[in-house]
């Protein structure tokens, strides 16, 4: 009798500490991914104050019907701290702007606290957000704009 309770709690243990192996497993895929999530809203809290900047008339500030001259310090309400004209970050990731937009529409592109990168296209009455890619270092390609 003995021997059957000691492979019994042989057993128990291998059961449970394959059991917690898994849990820790379940719970950082969802954290990383809950990550990606507040990532994609950033980049699109991003995009809607670009294009209140767009829309604005230069006279106040704005763009006046152009991405020109946008940078993260005229973005109203930006999702974190700027640590430059073309960088924000936030405990999300690094939101990185291009160093002169010019035109219609722009790329930012991410990179989540959790790895990866992924980009959002903003143009001057849409958002085209692109692919994440866990395994990038630089942002992916992300479609053009619909045409309007």
């Amino acid at each position: 009798m003995g021997q059957q309770q000691l492979l019994l709690v042989i057993l128990v243990t291998i059961i449970v500490g394959i059991a917690t192996v898994v849990a820790i497993n379940t719970f950082s895929a969802a954290s990383d991914s809950a990550n990606v999530d507040a990532v994609r809203n950033d980049l699109l809290s991003i995009a809607s104050s670009a294009q209140q900047y767009y829309m604005k008339p230069e006279a106040l500030g704005g763009g006046g019907n152009a991405f020109d001259g946008i940078t993260a310090n005229n973005l109203g309400g930006v999702p974190g701290d700027i640590n430059s004209d073309t960088e924000i970050q936030n405990s999300n990731g690094t939101y990185t702007l291009p160093a002169s937009p010019t035109g219609d529409d722009f790329v930012v592109s991410a990179e989540p606290q959790s790895g990866g990168a992924i980009a959002i296209r903003v143009c001057a009455d849409d958002a085209v957000m692109g692919d994440y890619d866990p395994d990038a270092s630089t942002a992916p390609t992300v479609d053009a704009c619909p045409a309007s």
